[in-house]
């Protein structure tokens, strides 16, 4: 099985920026997509950014040019540039991963990393 480990998040001000990490381990698979997602307090979880495996990417609208989602094949890391943050990006954000392996695909999440935005 995959796993994912998120590191990165912290408290920042707002107008700042922080970088989230995803490592993924696991051998003999391949990834379809990865992306980040976030559940802030009392919401629901939410896709936040995504890659896929043709390298295509898709934002959420509220993050579209504030964010920018990465990934590095030859390490397997997975990263979010979060730059002009505000307050309303404050939430616990998780790296989620679609794979296949052995000819069936299967999903892997994160533990999750906090990120909170205030002054």
């Amino acid at each position: 099985q995959v796993q994912l480990v998120e590191s990165g998040g912290g408290l920042v001000q707002p107008g700042g920026s922080l970088r989230l990490s995803c490592a993924a381990s696991g051998s003999a698979f391949s990834f379809n997509a990865m992306g980040w997602y976030r559940q802030g307090p009392g919401a629901e979880r939410e896709l936040v950014a995504r890659v896929r495996s043709g390298g295509s990417t898709d934002y959420a609208d509220s993050v579209k040019g504030r964010f920018t989602i990465s990934k590095d094949n030859g390490k397997n890391t997975l990263y979010l540039q979060m730059n002009s943050l505000k307050p309303a990006d404050t939430a616990l954000y998780y790296c989620h991963a679609l794979y296949t392996k052995d000819g069936a695909i299967f999903q892997a999440w994160g533990q999750g990393t906090q990120v909170t935005v205030s002054s």
